[in-house]
């Protein structure tokens, strides 16, 4: 299904084809996951860290991600913003590996917490 963008749900630059994800950076903990959140006339990505808050709060400041976009675990960063976030550092990664290494992280705020 497409998003508002007219591309596939997922498909942009930065994201390998498929659906795939790129391997993992061991020295990479800031994740990102493919535009498919709607809301205020586009699509969303969420931005993670599987290590530290801390180290979320720097990479968003780093790259001028507005502290009003963060949400309890992450960041809502809209879909024109991911190219670039990804070429500062930010892995793209699949929804649910992104859900999975929050969890594991221990920082992942659940629904009912919210």
């Amino acid at each position: 299904m497409p998003g508002q963008s007219g591309r596939p749900r997922g498909a942009y630059p930065g994201f390998p084809a498929g659906g795939a994800t790129a391997s993992y950076n061991s020295a990479m903990a800031v994740l990102i996951d493919p535009s498919m959140w709607p809301a205020h006339g586009t699509v969303w990505s969420h931005l993670v860290s599987d290590t530290s808050l801390e180290e979320l709060h720097a990479f968003a400041r780093a790259n001028d991600v507005p502290r009003r976009s963060f949400d309890l675990d992450h960041y809502d960063v809209p879909e024109h913003r991911v190219a670039e976030l990804v070429a500062a550092g930010a892995q793209p990664v699949s929804g649910h590996e992104l859900v999975s290494r929050l969890i594991a992280s221990g920082l992942r705020v659940r629904a009912r917490d919210r």
